[in-house]
């Protein structure tokens, strides 16, 4: 089975040098992996933990994990790998302790071989559902303890269907994990797994560090002139279609409109269904009543101006990141598929995010939040901190698990 399954990964990789003669994605994850093994750094004689993330927002759950580790280690080598080209591309827009970030060679076992000899790392980290059987297979071969931190998983994968065997077995070589919510722990211990505890999300660290330590953006504050702005983040054309009537709607109110996609077209496109009353950030004078952020990285700090957001993607069921919001205690709206989101669930559950489906949708939510908006700021609030500290029990337990 393992055979089958390098075999897959050859033929993953095939397909997407060929999409790249196509897709400007495709074409930055080859290119980005062009030449990796020669660029890597020597490392002999350091202790390197090595952490794997998919992209961007497994990063975010690592950062305060990479914290802790080198404020109790600071001699170690952190080592980031990433799959994804948004990943690579972004990540310098977080404040890290990261020694070394590159791209992760694709899942073969020559490559794992190659890349666990040079690095020698002491300990990886897989973030989230980040399982490569290769890699974990060689790391268990050279002694190297594997854990899963944040983990989520979800009873519909395929590591809990009748064909899932040798994806259990991928699980069954890591040594520890530290789980999202109970949902992922019990998961795990149906399929004979006992060694997990149930954790949290780091995220909520990484956001409560970001708030405590943010500086107000200046243009946003000459926009604004002293107003609160209604934060729509991250959002997709699905996203706008009910967004944009919303906005037209609501003339006498300030809006941030941050695109996922800031290319020039995506920005012209939202800027003809909003005549003459938007501008870019990027623009000298920012006087009319949207400001499009066609700039990456600003977002995180523009909540910080917010009544309310609108976080995007939960038309598609890639819904963002609703703490970014929810830690200036702000009341979330979101798109209808949210499933694959545990915090989604919980903060709809606590009335401090609210799920919406057509424009309709979007005004009877806005006006409750108007009428309640104390009342929800001060919950939301509460639940973040009441989340924080999964960065500190992971290190706590690997030091007493491994005397790491």
């Amino acid at each position: 089975m393992r055979s089958l399954y390098t075999f897959g990964i050859r033929l993953y990789t095939f397909a997407i040098r060929v999409a790249a003669i196509f897709n400007v994605k495709a074409k930055d994850w080859v290119d980005g992996r062009k030449n990796l093994f020669i660029a890597f750094p020597e490392v002999k004689e350091k202790q390197v933990c090595w952490f794997h993330c998919a992209s961007l927002g497994e990063f975010d759950m690592a950062l305060p994990i990479m914290r802790e580790i080198k404020q109790k280690r600071p001699e170690t080598f952190l080592l980031v790998t990433f799959f994804s080209p948004s990943g690579m591309q972004h990540y310098n827009k977080r404040e890290h302790v990261a020694d070394f970030v590159t791209y992760l060679p694709s899942d073969t076992k020559g490559n794992a071989r190659k890349f666990i000899a040079h690095f020698s790392p002491k300990m990886v980290f897989f973030v989230k559902y980040e399982f490569w059987s290769n890699y974990i297979f060689e790391a268990k071969r050279k002694g190297v303890k594997v854990i899963s931190v944040c983990t989520q998983l979800r009873k519909n994968q395929r590591f809990f269907k009748w064909y899932g065997g040798f994806f259990r077995e991928t699980l069954r070589s890591i040594d520890f994990f530290y789980t999202q919510n109970d949902q992922t722990s019990l998961l795990l211990a149906d399929i004979g797994i006992t060694t997990f505890q149930t954790v949290g999300d780091a995220r909520y660290d990484r956001v409560l560090q970001f708030k405590n330590t943010l500086q107000p953006d200046v243009r946003m504050m000459e926009f604004l002139s002293g107003q609160k702005a209604i934060v729509l983040g991250s959002t997709w054309p699905d996203d706008e279609d009910i967004l944009i009537p919303f906005i037209l709607s609501h003339p006498t109110n300030k809006f941030i409109l941050a695109p996922h996609d800031i290319r020039e077209e995506r920005i012209q496109q939202i800027e003809k269904k909003l005549p003459g009353i938007t501008c870019r950030f990027t623009d000298d004078l920012l006087t009319r009543n949207v400001l499009i952020l066609n700039t990456i990285g600003n977002l995180s700090g523009a909540y910080s101006f917010g009544k309310w957001a609108y976080v995007g993607g939960g038309f598609s069921g890639k819904l963002h990141n609703i703490l970014e919001p929810s830690v200036f205690g702000l009341p979330v709206v979101f798109g209808p598929k949210f499933k694959r989101f545990p915090e989604a669930e919980q903060f709809l559950k606590h009335g401090t995010a609210f799920s919406v489906k057509t424009v309709d949708d979007l005004i009877d939510v806005s006006e409750h939040i108007e009428l309640k908006e104390e009342v929800i700021k001060e919950k939301s609030i509460q639940n973040i901190y009441k989340n924080e500290g999964a960065a500190a029990k992971i290190i706590d337990h690997l030091i007493r698990r491994f005397n790491f």
